[in-house]
């Protein structure tokens, strides 16, 4: 009886595998769109699931790099793709939530068009400043940009960035600057020249600077604290309860593609995720994992668009 149970775990978990298949076993090529250029998070998940995704179905799983203004190009173009399992995208917070208020038209609907097959992962946007602003936490810069309105300045790059920022404006109703840059590395650099005081940013693009004493870190902008950074306070614990804004990355099809496809992509998915050498890759590069399935991370996306929403109609950020 003792090797009944791992061999009837082993044989449940081919049937599952085989169920898999058969529900999603593409006659062509598949593509994956990452609406982002090459090396950034959508990126990287991409091209660790593709190669595995190419042996699991034996076809071969192309990722696809179609960078714009907030991933828009490579969105409707995924938004487009064929309903037949070959296409799809790892599309983020700011694709498939932001986008939806920040526009006034955009060329897909973020909900209606797709259909979310699972939540990857969320990687820790931190609150970082340059040494120089004298605040050790974030009551401590509140308090400075409460005594000089103004004075202070945010360095954006990207939508989720800005939101996050604004949303600590709008909690405290402090009056500070939003500087915008083209991109992650331009806004850090910003920061570390003094050109600006502060960024919301990815851990990974800031951490080696952390670490040197270059850059002080405040808090991080989820609900809860990092796995990677057990010691940073969330914003929340800092003094603003109730603030929570994160990033994150998932995979997305076409809208009409079948339910019972989108979910056996998930399961395969579930399945590299879980895979102890990519799960470690994630989490070293500062990703909490999340895996959710299509119906929590469907109502996740749903909740976010209203929470953006939000923020995006109290800021007056919404563009044309």
């Amino acid at each position: 009886m003792k090797h009944a149970l791992p061999q009837l775990c082993l044989c449940l978990l081919a049937f599952a595998c085989s169920v898999a298949q058969a529900q999603w076993q593409p006659t062509r090529p598949v593509q994956i769109i990452v609406p982002n250029p090459p090396g950034g998070g959508p990126d990287f998940i991409a091209r660790l699931l593709a190669p595995r995704l190419s042996e699991a179905v034996k076809q071969n799983v192309v990722v696809d790099n179609r960078s714009s203004n907030n991933g828009i190009v490579g969105a409707e173009a995924a938004a487009r793709g064929a309903p037949d399992g070959t296409s799809m995208i790892i599309g983020n917070s700011g694709t498939h939530a932001i986008n939806a208020s920040l526009y006034r038209k955009l060329p897909y609907d973020p909900v209606r068009d797709f259909l979310a097959v699972s939540e990857i992962a969320a990687p820790a946007l931190v609150l970082v400043t340059h040494p120089s602003v004298p605040a050790r936490n974030l009551k401590e810069l509140i308090a400075i940009a409460k005594k000089s309105p103004g004075k202070l300045n945010i360095a954006v790059a990207g939508a989720t960035g800005e939101i996050a920022g604004n949303a600590i404006k709008l909690h405290t109703g402090v009056d500070m600057k939003n500087i915008p840059y083209k991109g992650g590395a331009p806004a850090t650099i910003a920061v570390l020249s003094g050109e600006s005081d502060m960024t919301l940013t990815n851990y990974v693009a800031v951490g080696k600077h952390i670490e040197a004493g270059r850059l002080r870190i405040l808090g991080i902008t989820s609900g809860r604290r990092s796995l990677q950074l057990p010691n940073v306070p969330t914003i929340a614990e800092g003094g603003l309860e109730g603030y929570a804004v994160e990033m994150w990355y998932g995979l997305f099809m076409p809208a009409k593609t079948p339910p019972a496809m989108a979910q056996a992509v998930y399961r395969e998915t579930s399945r590299i995720i879980a895979l102890p050498e990519v799960r470690e890759r994630l989490e070293a590069t500062g990703h909490s994992v999340t895996n959710s399935a299509p119906e929590q991370f469907s109502e996740k996306v749903r909740s976010e668009v209203e929470k953006f929403r939000k923020i995006i109609m109290a800021s007056k950020m919404q563009q044309d």
